[in-house]
């Protein structure tokens, strides 16, 4: 059977248990498509689950485990080859297939009910599934996180329904979901503001934010302005600061809870494509390493450094 390259998570734990290795490349049934990989991201879901740590705080995290055990495995993820998101050519279809072509170029979801599968040189989807055609004014590398942190960014704000002349700010708004979250929010034509550190102050200021807050220089809540809408992005606001700064009937959303229960749907990534081609959402690349270096693109990750993206070229 014919082989190809791919990292496998070995059992949970450090970066290091992620290996390169040989694998079977797979055949796409009469549904699927077979896509030829170029770019993944490291993401931190990826890193939580390789490293089997939730990050919903110490007790949470406790009582999470062995749940997250019988859902993916127990000593080691049952789908061992990780990784959510990709962007790449279709090379092969399946005899049903009507959505797509040989030589499509495309970018995907392969989160599936604890799949993934991104990690490698091939993957087969299913072509009603999570995948969209790549915006033709992005390459693989720049549209490949669209198809997660954008998504789900989206997703999340769409439930505050933000208004135009709104106040929203976005926490954490040098991260991935943070960096998309300012770009929508000034979209649907809200006063943004956001709130990172020193280093990221002009880059989300780049984005679109309207003012911009350093949180190792003071806290959001002693600025004297009351919000519409306040999304934590990275969930680490303390409860008893939620809404302080929030109006009466303002809405708070969080990366973690807010994120329960989203539905992904092919039109929204469609949604996003159209977005990024008229120039309304860009992507903000940290850094880039090959997928022999997944290890080191980890443990960036889990450095907690990161703004924007890491991105992996396959």
């Amino acid at each position: 059977m014919e082989k190809m390259k791919a990292i496998v998570c070995t059992k949970y734990g450090p970066p290091e248990v992620l290996q390169l290795q040989e694998v079977d490349k797979p055949t796409p049934r009469d549904n699927e498509v077979l896509i030829r990989i170029y770019a993944t991201t490291a993401h931190v879901g990826d890193a939580k689950i390789r490293s089997l740590k939730p990050g919903l705080g110490p007790v949470k995290d406790f009582f999470f485990k062995p749940m997250m055990r019988l859902m993916m495995g127990f000593k080691g993820p049952r789908n061992k080859i990780l990784g959510m998101d990709l962007a790449g050519e279709i090379v092969a279809i399946g005899k049903d297939v009507k959505l797509y072509k040989k030589g499509d170029q495309v970018f995907a979801s392969a989160y599936q009910g604890f799949k993934f599968g991104a990690y490698a040189e091939y993957i087969c989807m299913p072509e009603d599934g999570l995948l969209a055609l790549k915006p033709s004014n992005m390459t693989y590398e720049e549209v490949v996180p669209v198809s997660n942190g954008a998504l789900t960014a989206l997703l999340i704000l769409r439930k505050a329904n933000i208004q135009e002349g709104q106040k929203v700010l976005i926490y954490g708004a040098s991260g991935s979901m943070g960096t998309y979250s300012v770009q929508f929010s000034k979209y649907f034509g809200a006063e943004v503001t956001g709130v990172c550190s020193t280093g990221n102050l002009e880059m989300i200021k780049s984005l679109g934010a309207d003012k911009v807050i350093d949180y190792t220089q003071e806290n959001f809540n002693d600025h004297g302005e009351i919000y519409d809408v306040i999304f934590d992005s990275v969930a680490k606001i303390a409860s008893s600061q939620r809404k302080k700064s929030l109006k009466k009937n303002g809405v708070y959303l969080d990366a973690l809870s807010s994120s329960n229960g989203l539905k992904f749907k092919t039109e929204d990534l469609i949604f996003l494509k159209e977005l990024c081609e008229a120039g309304k959402l860009k992507t903000i690349i940290d850094r880039r390493f090959p997928m022999e270096e997944m290890v080191e693109a980890h443990r960036y990750v889990d450095s907690g450094r990161k703004k924007g993206n890491v991105v992996i070229t396959v």
